[in-house]
């Protein structure tokens, strides 16, 4: 048998770390020769009801109300540094077991935008830091065609995602997983106190908005947690249609004029 260098065994356990594996081996061996000549029956399965008050709660295990405990930690965070230590130490979504970092925002606190993305993909969770890859790359290049980046002073953006975790394989987040970290999210808009919100794709208008359909939403102003919202197709979304381009290119002259608009009402004191 060919032996494996390496390079070429680091390569392998990369690509099964990718489709999800948590564990080399089980804890203890298992004979696959010493198995029952005919598999049991299955019970019948009890309607939900049934089981559920059948089913005695675990001993010291009570249960916990996730979303609770988020609006709670939230609460308790009265600057973004405080909110990043606290979401930090949240200990009940999954997802953090199996994410490299917390990826948290990027780009200037206090802006006048703040764009909102998903969830990390796996260059931001190796990054710890959101829209890294080649849709954050395009990001990048849409929002310096009306002159703002995420590193500018001037005119700068701040950028965050409604998980700050990264899903397995870059599946959609959960409904549970979006209700669970949205009171982070919104005690992060009312720390960061953007003038205009950046919604980008469906996950993200399901969160903010509690609405879905992304091609159907974007171009027009709404409002969430009292900012005005101009939800846009997703950057990765642009990577695959480019043809959706040019409507991209019309939000974000929109976004350019409301920042223009609100800049001359400050400047002239209405």
């Amino acid at each position: 048998m060919e032996s494996t260098d390496f390079h070429h065994a680091l390569a392998l356990l990369d690509w099964q770390v990718e489709l999800g594996a948590t564990e080399a081996i089980c804890d203890a061996p298992v004979n696959c020769y010493d198995l029952p000549q005919t598999a049991a029956k299955p019970a019948a399965a009890k309607p939900a009801a049934e089981a559920s008050a059948a089913a005695p709660a675990q001993p010291g295990k009570p249960s916990v109300d996730a979303v609770a405990a988020a609006q709670k930690a939230a609460a308790a965070a009265d600057t973004l540094e405080a909110l990043r230590a606290e979401m930090q130490q949240f200990e009940h979504c999954a997802l953090k077991r199996g994410a490299r970092n917390l990826v948290f925002s990027d780009g200037v606190a206090g802006a006048p935008v703040m764009i909102v993305g998903e969830a990390p993909g796996r260059d931001e969770d190796r990054e710890g830091r959101p829209f890294v890859g080649a849709a954050g790359q395009l990001l990048d290049r849409m929002f310096a065609a009306i002159g703002m980046a995420r590193t500018d002073t001037v005119a700068p953006v701040y950028i965050t995602n409604v998980l700050p975790w990264r899903p397995p394989q870059n599946r959609d987040p959960s409904p549970e997983e979006i209700a669970m970290m949205r009171p982070f999210l919104l005690r992060h808009i009312a720390l960061a106190q953007p003038k205009v919100l950046v919604v980008m794709g469906n996950n993200s208008a399901h969160a903010l908005l509690e609405k879905r359909g992304i091609t159907r939403l974007r171009g027009t102003w709404t409002e969430a947690a009292g900012v005005p919202v101009m939800p846009m197709c997703h950057p990765a979304y642009l990577l695959r249609t480019p043809s959706a381009k040019r409507e991209a290119w019309t939000d974000l002259l929109e976004i350019s004029a409301r920042i223009a608009d609100d800049g001359s009402h400050r400047n002239s004191g209405k």
